[in-house]
């Protein structure tokens, strides 16, 4: 029952070019930096990543954007990032924005075995282009599909040998859901400690869920912008 490995680059050793992954984190909070360095590092290519935006021009999947490592991002948020915009509209990255709440809720669903919903977020624009419209009590809904992956790497606070992990505030936010929905979910922790030190009642993500689990190092835990006072 223990997952646990040596590091991130035995928890990516069978990622290969053309894979599907997810990545926890929102901005730079809560983001599996020392997977991510992994990756770049591998050079593996033509990646589709799903993620709550592309980091930043150098952190986060920033990186892997500026080694052309990546194919197709969907995302729901990707202001911060100059490179990003560069090869989206020259036409070298495939993007795919999702409202925010539509694409967590994909992913969600995916983590609960559901295909699809229906939402009516995005109808009346371009989101709604070759998408199914149903109406209920009178009203038009998109059908959205679930998302899914090849792999789903989180960062978690916590987590024991078995796999259970214990995020810590906003870092929750997509990760929670990601650790769900991938067909193996790989998880860094800054701790890592012995079964039965973490109380179930503190679990957010069960270790049935977690196919591997490692002791991150040397987080930066970047801020995107830091404000220390208002401009008068």
């Amino acid at each position: 029952m223990k997952k646990t490995i040596s590091g991130a680059e035995e928890a990516i050793r069978d990622i290969k070019d053309g894979a599907v992954i997810m990545l926890g984190g929102f901005g730079l909070c809560g983001i599996p930096e020392n997977c991510i360095a992994a990756l770049a590092r591998k050079g593996i290519k033509d990646l589709t990543c799903i993620s709550n935006n592309a980091g930043v021009d150098d952190f986060g999947l920033g990186l892997l954007l500026k080694t052309r490592q990546i194919r197709k991002m969907i995302s729901s948020y990707v202001g911060e990032n100059e490179e990003f915009e560069r090869q989206l509209l020259s036409g070298e990255l495939e993007v795919d924005l999702v409202p925010q709440g539509t694409l967590a809720t994909r992913i969600q669903m995916a983590g609960m075995g559901i295909p699809a919903f229906y939402t009516p977020a995005g109808f009346g624009t371009e989101i709604a282009i070759g998408k199914e419209v149903r109406e209920f009590s009178g009203k038009p809904y998109l059908m959205e599909l679930a998302l899914t992956a090849d792999f789903s790497i989180v960062k978690a606070w916590k987590g024991d040998h078995f796999g259970n992990l214990v995020f810590q505030k906003t870092t929750r936010n997509f990760s929670t859901s990601m650790a769900k929905a991938g067909h193996i979910t790989i998880a860094e922790v800054e701790h890592l400690v012995e079964p039965g030190e973490i109380n179930p009642e503190e679990v957010h993500v069960p270790g049935i869920y977690v196919h591997r689990i490692f002791q991150g190092v040397d987080y930066e835990k970047r801020i995107e912008k830091r404000t220390v006072r208002l401009n008068s």
